[in-house]
């Protein structure tokens, strides 16, 4: 028995020439990670030296001064709460849409029509964000936008939409909804077509409508995906979506108070002023409180909602 357990274990080598099509498949994604994952760690050190190009890592240590420019400048609040602020608006308004759409999807008897919804809703997020800032040029544009050529039409007055900040949020969320709902409620569709058929039937036998059969086992049953993708957003609530961001907004000032975050800030710093200190800070600022925040909520939802917890 031992001599066959043993067998069953081939060694490193032969193991890897009989499995080389799928590790050759797993090679880009183990290398991307090592590259830009566990390669960059020695690097987070430039955040607490004045970083020279020439010595790289060995450059003078000036401990927490980095840290200090960053909190005593007038940005570290707003891009702080743009980034925080921004991203809940995000997953409270996407995970709610969501879960909406995937629950109306579900009431769909129709299968052609289903597959035409869920293609035409899925579009949308293979959209490039540089594409969809274009489109919502063409429609805000203070001189030729779509809209304001209507109000317009009808004896309004024009909106200058890109020299107004306090609508962004709002615009963003929206633009947030319309390209990723219908990718996010596939996630949850899947779950919920994959729940056992005859509780829904045994509901049925005893008389409950489909509202009662959503609300009493569909939602609850999906709780716990619901609270796993949602932990997993709220961790990354500290990392804007820099291409978004970015694509619509790009160096506008005006826009600024309300839509500038850190990755976007980072990204400015290290392109204006060259200094990579500065920036390795705020970055390892970000990554640190982003951790903290995974295992914070997840500590909250294992207390209250123990079936929601990552781990």
């Amino acid at each position: 028995m031992e001599r066959k357990k043993a067998g069953n274990k081939l060694p490193f080598f032969r193991q890897l020439k009989k499995d080389a099509g799928n590790y050759v498949l797993l090679a880009p994604a183990l290398i991307y990670t090592l590259v830009f994952g566990y390669l960059t760690y020695p690097y987070m050190v430039i955040a607490f030296e004045k970083y020279n190009y020439k010595k790289g890592l060995l450059s003078d240590f000036v401990g927490v001064k980095n840290f200090e420019a960053f909190f005593k400048s007038t940005w570290a609040w707003q891009v702080t709460r743009n980034t925080v602020g921004l991203n809940l608006l995000f997953i409270i308004t996407g995970t709610i849409a969501s879960v909406g759409l995937a629950l109306i999807l579900n009431e769909v008897v129709h299968k052609r029509f289903l597959k035409v919804a869920q293609s035409t809703m899925l579009f949308p997020y293979f959209i490039s964000w540089a594409v969809v800032a274009m489109m919502l040029y063409a429609l805000l544009s203070t001189d030729t936008g779509l809209i304001n050529r209507m109000l317009t039409g009808v004896g309004l007055e024009k909106i200058s939409f890109y020299s107004t900040a306090k609508i962004w949020p709002l615009i963003l969320v929206i633009m947030r909804l319309w390209k990723g709902i219908g990718y996010s409620s596939i996630i949850y569709l899947a779950t919920i077509t994959g729940m056992d058929s005859e509780i829904y039937e045994a509901a049925s036998i005893d008389g409950a409508s489909r509202w009662k059969q959503t609300t009493k086992l569909t939602i609850p049953l999906l709780m716990p995906t619901v609270c796993i993708l949602t932990l997993m957003d709220v961790g990354r609530a500290f990392f804007g979506d820099f291409t978004m961001i970015y694509s619509i907004i790009g160096d506008n000032g005006v826009l600024m108070p309300t839509t500038d975050i850190i990755d976007t800030f980072v990204f400015r710093t290290l392109r204006l002023s060259g200094d990579a200190s500065v920036a390795m800070a705020v970055g390892l600022y970000q990554s640190f409180v982003g951790f903290l925040l995974v295992f914070g909520v997840n500590k909250l939802v294992k207390k209250f909602y123990p079936d929601g917890a990552l781990f």
